[in-house]
């Protein structure tokens, strides 16, 4: 029940924060700026922030089940410092957005579009510094329910906010990114709110410490092998959208495939909730020194979201027919979608085992061992695969799905031998020698 809890409560809150940029479309009159404000969103979600805010995933939850409660609040100043010089970079870039955006080829006009509301989005840079730490500092002690219901209640703000500046005052696109930030802002300070107040949180919130700034460089470094591991997740499937951008239809390919990502993307959101589960689960009772607990909880996650994962797809093949209509009102499309389905539900099985499964390596620490699977897996095997099979085979967007299919199939058998083979009491050991060295800042984070 309580991984159930934690699912449903991760899974809320991820598509009501989804839903932030979702409602954005509805304010933003041009489909081709709305796309590059998306993309630019997704890469500062998933490729700075998010990813360097999972390093204290691991340390908060291992400490959170080794009751050295005081570490989680130092853990989480810890991170919202790195995640703000982290930051600072992101700033640069969005302030020359322009100039970047048209040396990657976007028209001038779009260019410019974008980059002014890229300049409202600054802000928001610092809210994810801190939203994140915050929320797996919060996941690390089974608090999610909070985090949901004030997603929730700052959506609801945010579309009126959102209406009233760019109907009613004419703030046009800055106005909407300005709300954006203030929104991200909104969710920020009611969860400092909450952990402030709330006495669930009286033991791991002890204020403000110097600590914070002890070992900020090692800090960095775990944090940067959690982000290079979500980077390149992220951008697999970004590069396989690029390629069917060359097929010799590819307005008819990119459509499907825009359509086929956006269910599984929306299929996504449940494995992630899983994700954060098992993370939370293996790393408390890793941290309590409870090594077959650790491997029951891996086992009883990973095979609850498969049986979720395979009822959505039979539900997906029962709709092959008609589940596109939702997107497009193309017959063409609509039967390219249809032709897409069967890979399409082979994705959403596989992605309801490998999500869990890292989570379960971020909640041992073996973010930079990920890495390196997902470097052979996606860009040594994946993209050459879909290549081949899209362009010399002349399967088109099937070939190219396909490579995408083989890249995530190799990366979970991996990580299922991984994890199967896993000596748990070890994990127990290097869990504890983990939040001992942090504890004694002289000592190498990295040191194995």
């Amino acid at each position: 029940m309580q991984l159930a809890a934690a699912s449903l409560g991760n899974s809320g809150f991820n598509m009501f924060t989804f839903g932030l940029m979702l409602f954005d479309n509805f304010f933003v009159a041009s489909e081709k700026i709305f796309l590059v404000l998306k993309n630019i969103n997704f890469l500062l979600f998933m490729v700075t922030q998010l990813g360097m805010g999972s390093a204290v995933e691991t340390l908060c939850g291992q400490a959170h089940g080794a009751h050295r409660y005081e570490m989680l609040g130092v853990y989480l100043q810890r991170s919202t410092v790195v995640l703000f010089l982290t930051g600072l970079p992101m700033t640069l870039l969005f302030i020359f957005s322009k100039p970047l955006l048209t040396s990657l080829g976007e028209p001038a006009d779009v260019a410019s579009m974008a980059s002014i509301f890229v300049y409202g989005m600054i802000p928001m840079i610092f809210a994810y510094a801190v939203n994140f730490p915050i929320q797996k500092f919060l996941q690390s002690q089974s608090i999610v329910t909070p985090s949901a219901y004030i997603s929730a209640a700052t959506l609801v703000i945010h579309i009126f906010l959102s209406w009233l500046a760019v109907f009613k005052l004419g703030w046009g696109l800055l106005g909407l990114s300005v709300i954006h930030s203030l929104s991200w802002w909104i969710i920020v300070l009611a969860q400092v709110l909450y952990i402030k107040v709330s006495p669930r949180c009286r033991r791991t919130w002890t204020g403000f410490s110097w600590k914070a700034f002890d070992g900020l460089w090692d800090f960095f470094r775990l944090s940067a092998a959690s982000a290079v591991m979500l980077c390149l997740e992220s951008w697999y499937a970004q590069i396989l959208v690029l390629l069917a951008g060359l097929l010799k239809n590819p307005e008819r390919a990119l459509d499907s495939l825009a359509i086929c990502m956006s269910i599984s993307a929306i299929s996504f959101m449940v494995s992630v909730g899983f994700n954060a589960a098992a993370s939370v689960r293996v790393s408390n009772e890793l941290g309590a020194g409870n090594p077959r607990s650790a491997a029951f909880s891996t086992a009883v996650t990973t095979g609850v979201s498969f049986l979720l994962s395979l009822f959505e797809a039979v539900l997906i093949l029962s709709w092959r027919n008609v589940i596109s209509y939702l997107f497009t009102d193309s017959p063409a499309v609509a039967e390219a979608v249809a032709e897409l389905t069967p890979y399409l539900a082979i994705t959403i099985v596989l992605n309801g085992v490998q999500p869990v499964l890292s989570g379960v390596a971020v909640g041992c620490g073996w973010q930079a061992f990920v890495a390196y699977v997902n470097i052979g897996c996606y860009y040594i095997v994946g993209i050459p695969i879909g290549y081949v099979l899209g362009f010399t085979y002349d399967m088109g967007a099937k070939g190219i799905w396909t490579g995408m299919i083989a890249g995530t199939l190799m990366q979970t058998i991996i990580l299922l031998i991984v994890t199967f083979r896993t000596d748990w009491d070890k994990e127990v050991e290097k869990a504890s020698r983990r939040l001992d060295q942090w504890e004694d800042t002289q000592a190498p984070l990295l040191k194995q």
